[in-house]
């Protein structure tokens, strides 16, 4: 793990090293922050992340909404 400083010294080494299929970890203040790793890769994670996950309205429309129990509450008196 690089840090912060030594990533920014050492720039050209970080982006080589992502570009050999080495992902680099960048650590600020002791802590990871950040992940360099070359766009072939990144566009590879993101394209299988958008293949397994579905649209957001398929995720609503697959809800089970006939399985859920709904309790028959009725509205408090509210006095303004």
């Amino acid at each position: 793990m690089w840090t912060l400083q030594d990533a920014k010294n050492k720039f050209s080494a970080v982006v080589d090293a992502a570009l050999t299929g080495q992902p680099q970890e960048v650590s600020r203040r002791g802590k990871p922050a950040v992940v360099i790793l070359s766009a072939e890769e990144y566009h590879r994670l993101v394209d299988a992340a958008g293949a397994e996950r579905g649209s957001f309205a398929d995720h609503l429309l697959a809800f089970p909404s006939d399985s859920v129990e709904r309790i028959n509450a009725k509205p408090r008196d509210v006095e303004f």
